[in-house]
């Protein structure tokens, strides 16, 4: 049965304008992104098949578009649809880093490194540039592969946090393997960059690890 033929007070949309996206269950939320269905199939159906194929949202927002049409009903439109959704949403969050105190909403940080290092396959480290009123600059990633300290350079952090202007920054990597405990060689690498930051004055506030949903701060666990 198609949404339009459900009752009003059950079809997602009305019930996202009435209540809140809050209350939708997630295959809810992807019916009202993909509108309409595939036939035999209504919107939160194929929104089912999705969660059910790729396991979870992380996995299907990681998805390259080769996985990501292998649903009927699922092709180049809807791929390009979800990737705008998500980069407005990382740049939504960073408007209110460069505009506010980044450290008086951790929050908003976590969420904006798990949109930027959170679906990848890959290792991937990101610096977040900050002035001296703790406003975001700007953020990159610098390296990617198998993050080592060898394969991450200081020299090349510390010109980036120069050319920037930096009072301070975050450091933040991904684990695509899947826990977020930071290993002995994070550990190096977050002092040798911290020893190296220091010679021009610059602070390094936090170290974020990402994997997936969730995230380990250094400074949280006093190890900065």
């Amino acid at each position: 049965m198609a949404i339009n033929d459900w009752p009003e007070d059950q079809r997602p949309r009305e019930r996202l304008i009435k209540h809140g996206a809050a209350v939708l269950s997630d295959a809810e939320l992807l019916a009202v992104f993909l509108r309409v269905g595939v036939s035999g199939k209504s919107a939160v159906d194929l929104g089912r098949d999705m969660i059910g194929y790729f396991g979870s949202l992380n996995r299907l927002f990681s998805a390259d578009l080769a996985e990501f049409s292998t649903l009927n009903g699922l092709g180049p439109a809807k791929y390009a649809q979800l990737q705008a959704v998500m980069e407005l949403t990382r740049r939504a969050l960073a408007e209110d880093m460069k505009t506010g105190d980044a450290l008086s909403s951790p929050s908003a940080v976590k969420q904006y490194l798990q949109l930027m290092l959170g679906n990848r396959s890959y290792e991937s480290f990101a610096v977040l540039f900050v002035d001296v009123k703790n406003r975001l600059i700007a953020a990159e990633e610098l390296f990617r592969g198998t993050l080592t300290h060898t394969s991450v350079y200081p020299r090349e952090v510390v010109k980036h946090a120069l050319a920037h202007n930096a009072a301070s920054i975050i450091l933040a990597h991904n684990h695509p393997s899947g826990s977020p405990e930071p290993s002995a060689a994070d550990h190096h690498l977050t002092q040798a960059l911290k020893q190296a930051l220091a010679l021009v004055d610059i602070r390094v506030l936090d170290h974020f690890v990402v994997a997936g949903r969730h995230v380990y701060s250094f400074a949280e666990h006093g190890e900065i």
